[in-house]
């Protein structure tokens, strides 16, 4: 056989292997796609946990499998007692609110009539122009609006019903990855590296950047997003708005998106209280939500993110949204994710390319 052939053969067999490669990673992902969430937010947990293990290690005699277990100990109490507390305290205001429409005990419409009567003329004028000056048109669209999310309510308590064996599994599979990610995350992550086919300065780089956001956007937008609803929250307590978990948690969600935040839902309610001459909860929940609730992002964030970490408002919000509506809750990390990584990536190639190009 000449050198010609050899390489040739060797050619093949190369292409061969990535061709195979490709196959046996697509078939293990279509075979996990059914518990992503649960995988996903298992490398998470080992990500944000593992500086506990570490510190435990050498307390430990470097006994770790105990070290392991400590750290999965105060995961189920930081992280997944909370937030099965939670869930269970905002499926049943939900589902109180659901029958409290259906049985008309609460019927918003009485409260925006209430609210309409009292618009200034220009408000009315501006109404009209999108053809909103009517009230019974205004009646029905916000009735039809209330009815589909009162079955959208319905509906989900219906499903958490229905799938709590998958729930139960993919909080299983998530501790259950976690605790191993934990015990063993350098060594598998030792592996991965040495499989990527780029150089040592790269691979570091492309870790970090990794890291560091998936931290970012967990520790930073996470928790900044839980305080913060945690506050709104306490204020619709302090002022009698009832189903104030409810409205902790709408809030906690609209704080994930970059210049929206938790507005989105305090304001309506204090534009509310004002119109209908509640004067003083209007402004104490005002002041509530523009000295408490608002400084929460400019102190807490920094702090947990870090300034060399963020990507532009605009970026964050735009790859947010679009995690979001394509995966779910889980695309809040995966779409910034995403967006990091391909920051990261072309700012690798751009600069080889320069490299190559002063060689």
């Amino acid at each position: 056989m000449t050198p010609s052939d050899d390489h040739a053969a060797t050619y093949l067999e190369k292409r061969s292997l990535l061709v195979l490669l490709v196959a046996v990673s697509l078939a293990l992902g279509w075979i996990l796609l059914p518990f992503y969430g649960a995988i996903l937010w298992g490398f998470i947990v080992a990500l944000l946990f593992t500086p506990l293990y570490r510190w435990l290690l050498p307390r430990l005699k470097f006994r770790r499998n105990t070290a392991a277990l400590l750290t999965m100990l105060a995961v189920l109490l930081v992280v997944v007692l909370p937030l099965i507390l939670i869930a269970a305290s905002l499926a049943r205001e939900a589902t109180s609110v659901y029958q409290r429409v259906q049985s008309g005990e609460l019927n918003p419409t009485l409260y925006l009539h209430g609210v309409f009567d009292t618009l200034p003329a220009w408000v009315k004028s501006l109404l009209d122009s999108f053809g909103l000056a009517n009230f019974e048109v205004l009646q029905r669209r916000v009735s039809a609006a209330l009815t589909q999310g009162s079955q959208f309510i319905a509906t989900q308590a219906f499903n958490v019903g229905q799938n709590t064996f998958d729930f139960v599994a993919s909080v299983f599979i998530t501790l259950y990855l976690a605790f191993f990610l934990i015990r063993d995350g350098d060594t598998v992550a030792r592996t991965m590296l040495h499989a990527i086919p780029l150089t040592a300065t790269h691979k570091r780089e492309l870790r970090s950047k990794f890291t560091t956001v998936i931290r970012a956007t967990v520790k930073g937008n996470l928790l900044v997003a839980a305080v913060q609803g945690a506050l709104g929250g306490l204020a619709f307590w302090y002022l009698g708005i009832r189903a104030a978990v409810l409205w902790a948690v709408l809030m906690a969600f609209s704080s994930l998106l970059p210049a929206v935040g938790a507005g989105l839902v305090w304001v309506p309610v204090a534009i509310y209280f004002f119109l209908t001459g509640a004067i003083w909860q209007g402004l104490v929940l005002t002041a509530w939500g523009v000295l408490v609730i608002g400084l929460i992002d400019n102190l807490l964030r920094p702090m947990l993110v870090g300034k060399d970490t963020r990507m532009p408002d605009y970026v964050v919000l735009i790859t947010t949204l679009g995690g979001m509506a394509v995966l779910g809750i889980n695309g809040f990390v995966v779409g910034p994710t995403i967006a990091a990584m391909f920051i990261a990536v072309w700012h690798l190639y751009a600069t080889t390319r320069q490299d190559a190009a002063a060689e």
